[in-house]
């Protein structure tokens, strides 16, 4: 006769969005997006209204920031904006640098046995790997769900494949994020919604957005990550 049956044991998922939560990227996203708007001869948009889509897919985010444009147009100017966004990498630890704390906070994490740690971003694949290589994270994160793999926040694609994909449950996620794109999507999923104050959405923002928690440094995340795991609230 076998030994007692043992379930298998369900990770514990903190999912982090990137831009404005991880790294400080306002001012290379607002640049990239005026001088790409520029570049095709479009009336670039002004920096409140780029903050305001940051999160949101590069076709969903260009197309609200101009809501005239032809399909062709937007896909085009993502083009150039990936494109742009390429050639001014080198730039990336000046011009997207890390929050102070993330790097201790996502250790601390990590260092847990029982919880894996993912992205889920509307940047490009390609965008986001640049940016955890720049700023040596590659390594600390199970998955990462982009732009490139599925639906724009707030749809809770990007929360649900991430957690299948790493034989989770959304019950047990939780997504850290600075905008109320970020918030929706963690609620339709089914996850824990954990606000940071420091990107580009206020606490109000957030809150109305489904935010269960608020953090206004990170070094509160990992605390805070914990608590929500610790019981469905």
């Amino acid at each position: 006769m076998s030994g007692v049956f043992t379930p298998p044991t369900v990770p514990k998922l903190v999912l982090f969005d990137c831009d404005g939560t991880l790294v400080d990227s306002q001012h290379m996203i607002v640049a990239t997006m005026l001088e790409s708007f520029t570049k095709l001869g479009c009336v670039p948009p002004d920096r409140e209204g780029v903050l305001s889509i940051i999160g949101l897919s590069l076709p969903e985010a260009i197309g609200r920031l101009d809501p005239n444009l032809d399909a062709a147009t937007v896909d085009l100017l993502a083009e150039t904006y990936r494109d742009t966004y390429q050639a001014m990498k080198f730039r990336l630890a000046e011009t997207a640098p890390l929050y102070p704390g993330a790097r201790d906070a996502l250790k601390a994490l990590a260092g847990r046995g029982d919880v894996l740690l993912g992205v889920v971003t509307g940047k490009s694949r390609r965008g986001l790997d640049a940016i955890l290589e720049i700023h040596g994270l590659t390594g600390l994160f199970a998955v990462l769900r982009t732009a490139d793999d599925g639906p724009s926040k707030p749809h809770p694609f990007m929360v649900v494949d991430a957690v299948a994909a790493l034989g989770g449950d959304v019950a047990h996620t939780v997504v850290v994020g600075d905008t109320g794109y970020d918030m929706l999507m963690a609620r339709a999923a089914g996850a824990f919604a954990l606000g940071v104050t420091w990107g580009y959405n206020g606490r109000d923002e957030l809150t109305q957005a489904g935010a269960q928690v608020l953090a206004d440094s990170f070094a509160d995340v990992p605390e805070l990550a914990a608590g929500l795991l610790g019981g469905k609230g």
